[in-house]
């Protein structure tokens, strides 16, 4: 796993085609902007859980 340290709005770039950009850090949490390919799937991980449970 990659930690890096990242201010509001510094971006991380994955690839030539996503970025990950800070929109917002405070004490309650850290907003995050990403802008990917259409068809690239973006879930939060709860999501991606859930689905994986419902999934036969």
């Amino acid at each position: 796993m990659l930690i890096i340290t990242r201010k509001e709005g510094e971006v991380i770039a994955i690839g030539d085609d996503i970025l990950i950009q800070v929109m917002l850090a405070d004490p309650h949490g850290v907003r995050l902007g990403i802008a990917a390919p259409r068809d690239v799937v973006v879930l939060r991980e709860e999501v991606l859980e859930r689905q994986r449970e419902d999934a036969p």
